[in-house]
């Protein structure tokens, strides 16, 4: 599999016919195995075991409406009133992470409106937070613990 600047976890991979799958443990099923889900799998894992997210406030694959279009959220944290409260996008290794990419995550949240987002492609990873109504954010490369983004 692809090396991540990610903490390494064991998954449950298995072969069917000729697609390697992984089991999601938020979603209990077993998923393609593309290089995205490698990296949606272990960021999850990441900040439910390192920054102490807790997994049954994580929504995998989350369909929402922008602009008519239905587009997916790579995943959507709520907070503990169950609120959504931050968007996940995350990309493939080989993917680069440009403006565009934070666009990409902005245009999703101005369905949303949340204060937060998260950007992975498992070698690189962003935390932004929306600071005003013009869609402008501030960037950390700092993925902060669970606790703070309940204050």
């Amino acid at each position: 599999m692809w090396q991540l600047a990610l903490p390494a976890y064991q998954f449950n991979v298995k072969k069917t016919g000729n697609r390697w799958m992984i089991f999601d443990s938020l979603r209990k099923k077993f998923v393609a195995l593309t290089p995205e889900e490698w990296v949606r799998q272990h960021f999850l894992h990441f900040i439910i075991n390192h920054r102490n997210f807790p997994a049954s406030l994580i929504a995998v694959e989350q369909q929402i409406e922008v602009n008519g279009q239905s587009k997916r959220c790579d995943a959507i944290l709520y907070n503990k009133q169950m609120q959504a409260i931050a968007i996940f996008e995350f990309k493939a290794p080989q993917v680069a992470i440009h403006q565009q990419t934070f666009d990409q995550a902005a245009v999703y949240n101005s369905r949303l409106k949340l204060k937060y987002f998260f950007i992975s492609n498992g070698m690189e990873h962003y935390f932004a937070e929306v600071i005003d109504e013009n869609k402008r954010y501030r960037i950390e490369r700092e993925i902060p613990d669970f606790q703070q983004l309940q204050q």
